[in-house]
């Protein structure tokens, strides 16, 4: 399975749940090995309507993996492995605001990053890269997302800012109060540093954030409970797979992915001279960066 020759192939992280989708054929889990640790779990690799579809359950099959502990730079790296050019990034978040109850999809545009605990570049010393991230998500697949949900008749909020905490445990109620104080829209715990590996991994990526809560700022709803996310989530992943089938299409016909600006992150990105660069992270990145390296 390959997107070389300009054919898509979708990848999709998420809950258990987001995969159990009917009409995908010929499946089959698959162990994808990174030089960057191991993945979070197998991918999960089939095909819907002809459509090329890859899954990763980001926590792992049964939940298994807490925010911190998942291994991003694998997980991305293992998705790049696998042939993936466009990844649709599903997660449970906190709302931030009135207008975002609980049931309502958030098609993301902006993030700020208050984790401190987990590696976030492929790069380092050995071969120094920055990539642009002022636009944090491909805007093109944001377009598609929000087609297709509306389509679905979904609730969904196009553009919002998430705030990534580092989490496990919830937001204290001034951390809440912060959060809104800076406009920010919704709250959870996983899509940093995913974003970024993504961008460097020159991958488009979008984040679709299920609101399953008010946080614990709103004076007319409880604290958050677990038992009170997974009531939301039941319903959350139903309509996630419907979007997931509705928007497979729409990309799979999208002749401008191939020349989307994501595709092409790290042109201008390396600043290590060439013969200053270490051999061993190159080795390693050979599929995060390989257009550019390869000799």
């Amino acid at each position: 399975m390959s997107g070389s020759n300009g054919t898509p192939v979708i990848g999709v992280i998420g809950g258990s749940g987001v995969y159990d989708i009917e009409g995908l054929e010929n499946k089959r889990w698959e162990r994808v090995a990174s030089p960057f640790g191991e993945p979070s779990d197998e991918l999960l690799f089939g095909e819907l309507k002809g459509q090329a579809m890859v899954f990763l359950p980001r926590h792992g099959r049964g939940h298994r993996i807490s925010p911190t502990g998942i291994n991003y730079r694998a997980n991305i790296d293992a998705m790049k492995r696998a042939g993936v050019t466009e990844i649709v990034s599903v997660s449970a978040v906190g709302s931030l605001q009135e207008h975002l109850p609980p049931g309502t999809f958030v098609i993301v545009d902006q993030f700020i990053d208050r984790t401190f605990a987990r590696e976030k570049s492929f790069f380092g010393t050995g071969l120094v890269a920055h990539v642009a991230f002022a636009h944090p998500v491909c805007s093109r697949l944001g377009d598609h997302l929000e087609a297709a949900a509306r389509e679905a008749g979904l609730k969904v909020a196009r553009g919002g800012t998430y705030v990534a905490m580092e989490g496990p445990q919830f937001s204290t109620l001034a951390e809440s109060r912060l959060y809104r104080s800076w406009a920010c829209d919704v709250v959870g715990m996983t899509n940093l540093p995913e974003a970024k590996l993504a961008r460097e991994a020159e991958l488009c990526y979008a984040t679709v954030a299920m609101v399953t809560d008010y946080d614990c700022w709103h004076p007319d709803h409880d604290s958050v409970t677990v038992e009170a996310i997974v009531k939301v989530l039941t319903a959350n992943a139903e309509n996630a797979r419907t979007l997931v089938q509705r928007v497979a299409p729409r990309l799979s016909s999208d002749p401008h992915g191939p020349a989307c600006a994501c595709r092409r992150a790290l042109d201008n990105a390396f600043l290590t001279a060439p013969e200053r660069r270490d051999p061993a992270l190159l080795q390693k990145l050979d599929a995060v960066a390989g257009r550019l390296l390869k000799p």
